[in-house]
């Protein structure tokens, strides 16, 4: 590999658009139009191009291709975990053992109320201490 950056996709960079350290961009020329002198470098590709080959995008001059890039890439969305199905199971389990442990609870105390007074003697009791 040679130390050029890579040319839009499509198009080869002539020998006297090839950025060499210390080439001052009024010595190049656009990748496209190659008889125009070239006002920007591609910061994404590095090409070098005309005043109509580039284009302004976020503060930036972008290339066609390049732009056309950022565009696609931008317009993707960004794909977040979806939290909700583990908040629902998450949901589900706390109630069920709530209800568990209320149901569990209520039948400890059925058990400690005396047999008397499901038979309805506690209530005979309780009169026959009070005559």
């Amino acid at each position: 590999m040679s130390g050029e950056p890579p040319a839009p996709s499509g198009l080869r960079q002539p020998a006297s658009a090839v950025l060499r350290p210390g080439t001052p961009l009024r010595a190049l020329r656009c990748v496209r139009h190659t008889e125009r002198e070239a006002v920007a470098r591609c910061p994404v590709c590095g090409g070098s191009f005309c005043r109509e080959c580039v284009s302004e995008h976020d503060g930036r001059l972008l290339c066609a291709p390049c732009l056309t890039r950022e565009v696609a890439q931008a317009r993707q969305p960004v794909r977040r975990r979806d939290w909700a199905p583990l908040r629902r199971a998450a949901g589900t389990t706390a109630s069920v053992l709530v209800l568990w442990a209320l149901f569990y609870f209520w039948g400890l105390l059925l058990v400690r109320i005396p047999p008397a007074f499901h038979e309805g003697r506690v209530w005979r009791s309780f009169e026959e201490a009070n005559k």
